[in-house]
């Protein structure tokens, strides 16, 4: 398949496909016009690489784990060893550290989105834009 198909097909722009191939983290044959010709596995090597992204994966990490992955299921390929277990616990490290600080910050806005939301107290002034007569 050529570049806009794989493009459709994923969801990925054509320069973000270049990128990958240029990173080392996606391959193309070219064909003798010089025009890019994708394989079918493509595109979850694409959907793989988008994931991974989406972690918080740089592609140099990306470029290093991919050999040790099946694009298919993302289970662990015939490649696989100590180095790809020990990459992606700290990987998985990582993200429990970003998961603990998002829920954090969920809460300070759940305390801030109840306190607005309550209506006023009696005896207490409303506050707000003051209101002309």
């Amino acid at each position: 398949m050529r570049i806009g198909e794989l493009a459709r097909r994923t969801g990925v722009s054509e320069r973000s496909l270049r990128y990958y191939e240029q990173e080392s983290l996606l391959s193309a044959e070219r064909t003798p016009g010089g025009h890019r010709k994708y394989a079918e596995a493509a595109v979850a090597r694409v959907q793989r690489i988008q994931e991974l992204y989406a972690a918080g994966l740089c592609s140099s990490k990306i470029a290093k784990l991919l050999p040790c992955m099946r694009d298919s299921d993302g289970g662990p390929a015939e490649t696989a060893d100590a180095f790809l277990v020990d990459e992606l616990t700290v990987e998985r490290a990582r993200i429990d550290r970003m998961i603990e600080d998002l829920q954090h910050s969920r809460s300070l806005l759940d305390t801030v989105i109840d306190s607005a939301a309550a209506p006023p107290r009696e005896n207490q002034p409303e506050t707000g834009p003051a209101l002309r007569p």
